[in-house]
């Protein structure tokens, strides 16, 4: 019937243009009207992600320690009989290294380095078994003792969301890398109560560009987080400063050049401390022969029995980071309590017990920057201004260089503490440490933990796109058009001129540079016999036009 055809056509009308709005959704969402919905969405759920992970660590803090204020837990662990201070965390150690021993295939906590790992590699997907049990982990080594961070670990879980999201919508590898930035954006955001912070952390960390496509949906997430914080904390800075936050600039602003260098050798100390402290803990691990889900526990009974005797250096530290911007401490207490606080965050770092760097870097440069203001204004008293100044710019300079993000990490400073009039002296000292700290690691923290499992982001694209090319996805094989002479292959085998099927561009490029040949044969090996099987042909041709294609993608995403 005539209305029947009618109806039917537009049904299908509608239908094409249904199908054609999700096609744009997946491969253009950043420039959709519908994908800002999902980045709130995502900036929504990771806020609350945020505010249940942290309320979460605080009421296991209060069960297990007794504290009625969680935020003084550091003061009020003094009080505690010494065998409590050191049990907890060796029960928390016991139970995180059960966790990661079932749960995770390496016995590997994650954290931030996977998350920028994700986003440069994965198309935006992190694991869901092992980030899950990572989650858990990082919840109890922050609740019971363990001196790290939380920051990270909400930005791990807030990136797990975004991948479950684009896993659900099968989108591409920009919009999925977006979606990874909005949740991000929001988690630190949520986490800080800093908007600003948090957008740009997003873009400068974890996506490590500035696209114009990516900003507007991201700065709706980071709004979404924040709106969650305040919320349930009300419009309030995380830090409460005095209000003697004055400077000297023309006279003060070369000590605070000082400043930065020094921070920015601290930094480096820092990282360099948890990473030796990670091959020593593997080392002994090989050598006693200790199982891998006992290894957090012996962390935290070596934290327990330093909590004891120092037990500021229990969870994130705000409480002695805040005693620091106030000026509560004296100097020989502010050199202390920093090198403790890099032993204990070593500690359980290399103890693989989980959480983040974030404000363990937050409490160590504020605790330098007050050390080196105290001198500096003892020094100069006519000159100088207060020395909490030198607390605020040291914790930002520190902060900085350990996150390799002068930008976002400036930002969150000022939004943690509230003071905006003391700028100058904060960007100057975090750019000098900054860059001192890039020459001496590879660029962050991240970047550097990432290098030390052979996965080269540090470079820029240039350096690791190539090892997102299997050499099975764009070889020629025997059956193709313009395939290879398997008389020449199998003489190029015999020579050992050949490339595993396993293997990646990465692996096959230095070959082809080296042998100067035309292609390489591609094998896999014989289960039984061991013998060479031949797969195929990598073309040096085929193999740049690909490291072509993918370098235009990315300088497109990046310029987009």
């Amino acid at each position: 019937m005539p209305g029947d055809s009618s109806i039917r056509r537009g049904f299908d009308s509608f239908s094409a243009r249904c199908g054609k709005g999700w096609d744009m959704l997946r491969h253009r969402g950043p420039g959709q009207i519908q994908f800002w919905f999902i980045a709130l969405a995502i900036g929504i759920a990771s806020g609350f992600a945020a505010l249940v992970f942290r309320l979460a660590i605080e009421w296991l803090q209060t069960t297990l320690y007794g504290t009625e204020d969680p935020n003084t837990l550091a003061s009020f662990a003094e009080t505690l009989p010494w065998y409590w201070i050191l049990t907890i965390p060796m029960l928390g150690g016991a139970a995180v290294g059960l966790i990661v021993h079932f749960f995770t295939p390496d016995g590997r906590v994650r954290s931030v380095a996977d998350v920028i790992e994700g986003a440069a590699l994965n198309d935006g997907r992190l694991e869901k078994k092992a980030g899950i049990a990572s989650a858990l982990s990082s919840w109890i080594t922050l609740s019971t003792g363990g001196s790290s961070g939380r920051e990270g670990p909400v930005v791990h879980i807030a990136a797990m969301i975004a991948s479950w999201v684009s896993n659900l919508l099968r989108v591409d590898g920009i919009t999925g890398r977006d979606l990874l930035g909005c949740a991000v954006a929001a988690a630190v955001s949520a986490s800080f109560n800093a908007p600003i912070a948090g957008a740009l952390f997003a873009l400068e960390v974890v996506l490590r560009h500035f696209a114009l496509h990516a900003f507007a949906p991201i700065v709706v997430a980071s709004a979404a987080g924040t709106v969650i914080n305040r919320l349930a904390f009300g419009d309030v800075t995380e830090f409460r400063l005095p209000g003697t936050t004055t400077v000297e600039f023309y006279l003060e602003l070369p000590a605070f050049l000082i400043l930065g260098l020094v921070c920015g050798l601290v930094a480096v100390v820092t990282m360099r401390a948890i990473f030796a402290a990670d091959d020593l803990g593997t080392g002994l691990q090989r050598r006693l022969g200790l199982p891998h889900f006992l290894r957090p526990a012996v962390a935290g009974i070596m934290l327990g029995a330093l909590a004891i005797f120092y037990p500021h250096i229990i969870g994130v530290g705000y409480e002695t980071t805040s005693l620091a911007l106030t000026g509560n401490l004296l100097m020989h207490e502010a050199i202390v309590f920093a090198i403790i606080k890099v032993v204990a965050l070593s500690i359980t770092m290399a103890g693989r017990m989980g959480g983040g760097v974030f404000s363990p870097s937050l409490m160590i440069g504020a605790l330098t920057g007050l050390a080196f203001g105290l001198i500096a204004t003892g020094i100069f008293p006519n000159q100088s201004g207060a020395s909490t100044l030198y607390a605020l710019a040291g914790m930002g300079a520190v902060t900085a260089a350990v996150l390799g993000a002068p930008i976002s990490t400036t930002l969150i400073v000022f939004e943690l503490t509230g003071d905006w009039q003391t700028g100058l002296a904060v960007m100057v000292s975090v750019s000098l440490s900054t860059a001192l700290a890039a020459r001496l690691v590879d660029r962050s923290f991240f970047l550097t933990q990432l290098e030390r499992r052979n996965v080269h982001l540090a470079a820029g694209p240039q350096a690791y796109l190539l090892a997102m090319f299997s050499v099975t996805g764009v070889m020629r094989k025997p059956t193709d058009l313009h395939a290879a002479d398997e008389e020449s292959c199998h003489t190029m085998i015999a020579q050992e001129l050949f490339v595993s099927a396993a293997s990646t561009l990465e692996t096959a490029m230095p070959l082809f540079e080296k042998s100067g040949v035309a292609f390489l044969p591609v094998i896999k090996r014989d289960a039984e016999t061991d013998a060479p099987i031949l797969q195929g042909a990598l073309f040096h041709v085929d193999a740049l036009k690909a490291y072509n294609r993918a370098l235009a993608a990315t300088a497109a995403e990046e310029h987009s």
